[in-house]
């Protein structure tokens, strides 16, 4: 199976409504444009995915992902994803993130029309159902939210999400009023988009954690990790960060090994599609004890000691104090230490010090 052609149609989306998630999101202009990538194949089957958002037209990654990826793409087995998903992140600095997240979207879908199954039995069905939640888009008074909350709790949305105004005494207000219109059993989590510093994470997440909130995501900024860790140690209620930024595999490992959160979340369109998620779950659901190993492993080499070995003990200093990965060779087997007697320094010569004061004899300079 080779792929004969990569298209990508746009269709203008008019009268978008006004909403509002966080300070991050782009102000609304009321209208974008979605896009179609259609990646076609020489046996009939075409994989589809979507590309653009409300606030992201897929006019602005659409011209990279023809330009640059699907030359990449043209003539290449479409079920060789793992080898096309590297062929494609290579070309991240000329194309964005959200193009290559497409491209692998399309690429999962072709290989479950080729196998005649949904995508999710491809990858390993876990669960036939899950519970969705309702999200808010952020509102100027309580009494909306409250509102709304009502409204989805009465239409039998399991949970409620809060969209907070993004100042922490009044989203303590919001969240106060939410818990008391829902009552104590109805789940309700608090998404806070990266708006609070350090203390006021933390005056917040006490807060919500005395009303029994499920979750609290995205209180700090998106690559804060040292003050997520304190965050997280401070805290019961449990921690939902890494929506952001846009990247792909390598944006979750320091959490993971940080343990700086207590959920993990992505999105495909964001990530750079189903496979980076796969590789995040996996790295996810290993043991502590294993996902710790190897850092810990590397701090117990940085205590050690650096020996040269032969190679110039500089060149291996320098890669300690920079905060590089300094390779420390262990010692070889059955290695003696050398018993040649080291050379005794010459004492009849001055020292370096005394060399050149005027008041000592120079051999050869005169008194």
């Amino acid at each position: 199976m080779k792929i004969t052609d990569v298209a990508l149609t746009l269709f203008s989306w008019e009268s978008i409504p006004s909403t509002i998630y966080g300070h991050h999101t782009a102000r609304p202009t009321g209208k974008s444009d979605l896009g179609l990538l259609a990646v076609t194949t020489d046996q009939g089957l075409t994989g589809h995915a979507f590309l653009g958002t409300s606030s992201n037209p897929a006019s602005l990654d659409g011209p990279g992902l023809i330009r640059f990826l699907k030359p990449l793409l043209m003539g290449q087995d479409p079920l060789d994803r793992e080898r096309l998903n590297r062929l494609l992140w290579a070309r991240v600095r000329a194309a964005t993130v959200r193009a290559i997240g497409a491209c692998d979207i399309a690429l999962w879908d072709i290989a479950g029309k080729a196998a005649g199954l949904p995508i999710h039995r491809l990858i390993g069905t876990t669960r036939d159902h899950i519970a969705a939640y309702a999200s808010s888009e952020i509102h100027g008074s309580s009494e909306a939210y409250v509102e709304q909350a009502r409204h989805y709790q009465s239409t039998g949305w399991r949970a409620y999400k809060i969209h907070p105004p993004q100042s922490w005494r009044d989203d303590i207000k919001v969240c106060e009023a939410v818990r008391k219109a829902v009552g104590d059993d109805y789940t309700v989590m608090l998404d806070s988009t990266w708006s609070y510093r350090y203390e006021e994470a933390l005056r917040v997440g006490r807060a919500i954690e005395e009303m029994g909130f499920y979750w609290y995501e995205d209180p700090l900024a998106d690559q804060d990790i040292y003050n997520y860790v304190k965050l997280k140690q401070k805290l019961d209620i449990p921690i939902l960060a890494t929506e952001y930024p846009i990247g792909g595999l390598d944006s979750y490992v320091p959490w993971i090994l940080e343990r700086a959160t207590d959920f993990l979340r992505g999105d495909v369109a964001v990530k750079g599609g189903i496979t980076t998620l796969i590789k995040t779950a996996h790295l996810r659901s290993l043991p502590h004890e294993l996902r710790g190993a190897p850092r810990r492993q590397f701090i117990e080499q940085r205590r050690q000691p650096a020996r040269h070995h032969g190679y110039p003990k500089h060149r291996i200093l320098r890669g300690l104090t920079s905060g590089r990965n300094a390779e420390i060779r262990p010692r070889r087997r059955n290695h003696r230490p050398s018993q040649r007697p080291r050379p005794r320094p010459d004492r009849t010569r001055p020292r370096r010090a005394d060399r050149f004061r005027p008041d000592r004899t120079q051999k050869g300079r005169g008194t």
